[in-house]
Formats: structure tokens, sequence, C-alpha cells
């Protein structure tokens, strides 16, 4: 299946108290099982900018990602957005063999690190010094 991306941004209307925001999702997600049963839930962020949800789902084909948006849409009163995702290593699988990768293959420096496997700082205060 592929994978979708859902930025969704509530209307300020559609939850009038902090305990409506479940009500409403259960309320989204009945009718979201009811008519996309092959969707596949992967993962479920709150975030902090322009949106206020981050989704990431399966689904056979974009059709069904595009019902998917609908439905949040309109029941979850919201505004979405839906993208098509590739995970990073199948992501490099498929460039590795575009024309001008042996440029790439054949480069002695080493692939650089993805961000997720960058070291963490640290997040304590800084030592006076």
């Amino acid at each position: 299946m592929a994978t979708f991306v859902l930025l969704t941004r509530m209307s300020e209307t559609a939850a009038t108290a902090p305990g409506r925001l479940e009500q409403l999702e259960k309320e989204t997600m009945l009718h979201v099982r009811e008519e996309c049963p092959t969707v596949e839930w992967v993962n479920n962020l709150a975030v902090l900018g322009p949106y206020d949800y981050l989704d990431i789902f399966e689904a056979p084909d974009v059709e069904t990602a595009a019902k998917v948006a609908t439905l949040v849409r309109t029941f979850g009163h919201a505004h979405t957005e839906v993208w098509g995702a590739v995970e990073w290593e199948r992501y490099k699988e498929l460039v590795r063999h575009l024309p001008g990768s042996e440029l790439i293959t054949s480069a002695v420096a080493p692939e650089p690190a993805h961000p997720s496997r960058l070291p963490q700082r640290s997040r304590g205060p800084r030592a006076a010094g």
C-alpha cells in the first residue's frame, strides 16, 4: 500500500471545548472506517505550527486517500492536505538507478547522515566558562 501524510487544521468553531476534540475524532473515524476499511493508520501526532494534527496512513491508492481527506474535512470540520510519501530507504533505492546516479555512487565522500541519525545535542543549560 502507498503511504500518505494528512495535515489537518481545525476550524475555530469545530471544537468549542477541549473535550469536544476527542468526540469529534471518534465521530470522524467512524465514517473513515466505514467508507475506507482498507486504510491502515501508522501514526497520529498533534503538532505545533500552522496545522493541528499530522497523521500518517497507508491506503491502496490515491483515490482512497482523497476519500479519507474529504471525510476528515467534512465530518471533522477542518482544512486538510494530503501528501504522498516514500520511506527514506525506499526513496534512496528508487533514485540510485536514475541517470547521473553513478556520480554519487562513485564519489569518495561518505553519504551524509540522515537528520534522524544525527547525534542529539545536549538539551541542558550551557556550562559557564
